[in-house]
């Protein structure tokens, strides 16, 4: 897999990557999301191509305290072959390079499939409950 940052061209195949793994909600506009990170960091939202179709993509976020991973996905048809696991050393790489010093993420409670694949490359729950408030309705 050949990882790169996001270009502007890759917007519907990653919209479409992230519909294909559940990623998107009614409540958040994946392309407006998409608009806000490239506001903030561009170089953070990373996407993997195999044989020139875009497969994966993780955005990653730094707020001088912790990192931040969302949108990890990889195309159902192609998981199992490492892919996951090859974006998260990307971003973290990334994240060490800015001196972060500890990477969190969210998984919803249902996720069961996300919290193995997290446990298996070293991640664990943290003793935190995770608290939410919409600023800016996406509708």
């Amino acid at each position: 897999m050949h990882i790169r940052p996001y270009r502007s061209d890759d917007e519907a195949a990653l919209v479409d990557l992230w519909q294909a793994c559940e990623l998107t909600r009614p409540w958040n506009d994946a392309r407006v999301d998409i608009e806000r990170k490239l506001a903030d960091s561009p170089e953070l939202l990373l996407v993997g191509e195999l044989e020139g179709e875009l497969t994966a993509s993780v955005m990653v976020g730094y707020d001088g305290h912790r990192g931040w991973v969302n949108y990890l996905a990889v195309h159902p048809a192609a998981r199992g072959n490492g892919l996951g696991r090859a974006l998260m050393t990307a971003a973290e790489e990334r994240l060490l390079a800015l001196g972060c010093p500890k990477v969190n993420l969210q998984i919803r409670d249902d996720n069961e499939a996300a919290r193995g694949f997290y446990e298996a490359i070293g991640y664990g729950r943290d003793p935190a409950a995770s608290y939410g408030k919409r600023l800016i309705p996406d509708e």
